[in-house]
């Protein structure tokens, strides 16, 4: 007996354009965007047997597609079913350890943990540290610094500095402004040569000291014109 070709898929247009953008996605998984491939033929009311041969996949998992759309739509897309995709080959408690040792423990001796001393501490290899940390976004090497400020006023201060950005007064040039003390003024002693095919440009190790500067420079705020200037000296009239 024939099996009855199934009618096309329905789905509304905001629907349509998000299988659209995804189909055409080049990072987007191969099976996600194989999948919306085949459900956008589907809607448009290609069997199911064409489907399967333009997009790679068998006409079962073209069925077991349309269902799943038809049954929940786009709300568990990119989610894999439950005892499908690849088998977790880590207990799950060796995982809450290794990442309870990241969080709250140092190596002996070192600064930071690393894929290879936290592989040989608990046991596992380098490249499932590494997943494991690139899941949870853990990054032990990085370390961000921040400043306290002891000025009791300093979030009155921070508001009115931030609104004047914000909301400057009308016709009012606002600049921000800021310095770098100690810039070497060096000299190469011998001319550069410039960069050719098959030869990355040089410069000699020697140079020649002319002294230091300073670099004052101002941003315009409203129109992100830059304003600098160096100058031998570094004061208050400088600045001015």
């Amino acid at each position: 007996m024939t099996r009855a070709a199934a009618p096309a898929l329905v789905m509304s247009d905001g629907q349509r354009e998000t299988l659209g953008v995804l189909a055409r996605s080049r990072t987007a998984p191969h099976r996600e965007v194989q999948r919306a491939r085949a459900l956008l033929l589907a809607g448009d009311g290609a069997a199911n047997t064409a489907i399967a041969q333009s997009v790679g996949a068998t006409v079962k998992t073209v069925r077991a597609w349309r269902e799943r759309f038809e049954d929940e739509g786009l709300v568990k897309f990119a989610q894999v079913k439950e005892g499908r995709g690849r088998k977790a080959t880590i207990p799950q408690a060796k995982i809450d350890a290794i990442v309870d040792l990241t969080l709250h423990s140092k190596p002996p001796g070192q600064t930071h943990w690393s894929c290879r001393s936290m592989a040989q501490a608990t046991g596992v290899s380098s490249s499932q540290v590494q997943r494991i940390w690139a899941a949870r976004g853990l990054k032990p090497h990085l370390v961000d610094t921040f400043k306290l400020s002891n000025d009791p006023q300093f979030e009155t201060k921070l508001v009115d500095v931030v609104g004047l950005y914000l909301n400057p007064p009308e016709q009012a040039i606002v600049l921000c402004m800021d310095e770098k003390s100690s810039i070497q003024a060096l000299d190469r002693t011998q001319p550069s040569l410039p960069m050719k095919k098959g030869r990355a440009g040089t410069m000699t190790h020697d140079y020649k000291r002319h002294g230091t500067t300073t670099l004052f420079a101002a941003l315009e705020v409203a129109t992100g014109k830059v304003i600098g200037q160096c100058l031998p000296k570094h004061r208050h009239e400088e600045f001015l």
